[in-house]
């Protein structure tokens, strides 16, 4: 039992790098994992009518969800383009809605 325990043991060498590997995952690998989730939600959520800013810059109207994957963006009046929905970095409605309840509070 002493042995096992011992300085030299292989257990207590393993000790410090499965510390460390629990800090990286908890500091840095599972944070990245919600915030990704997070953007997947919002994403999934954007609705006909919501402003967006897609990860380009470009800022617009949803003026048609066409499936899954794309969506129409109205730029301006009358123009429309088509891009991915995975290409929206934020939703401006949502921002709107926060910064609204915040102002209440």
């Amino acid at each position: 039992m002493q042995e096992a325990l011992s300085p030299n043991s292989p257990l207590v060498n393993l000790l410090p790098f499965a510390l460390i590997l629990g800090v990286f995952y908890f500091l840095l690998v599972r944070p990245q994992q919600q915030r990704a989730k997070e953007i997947e939600d919002m994403q999934a959520a954007i609705r006909q009518g919501d402003e967006i800013v897609t990860t380009g810059g470009l800022h617009g109207r949803v003026a048609k969800v066409n499936n899954d994957k794309t969506i129409f963006l109205e730029i301006a009046p009358k123009t429309q383009i088509r891009i991915d929905r995975d290409a929206v970095s934020r939703v401006a409605r949502l921002e709107k809605t926060q910064e609204k309840s915040e102002v209440k509070s």
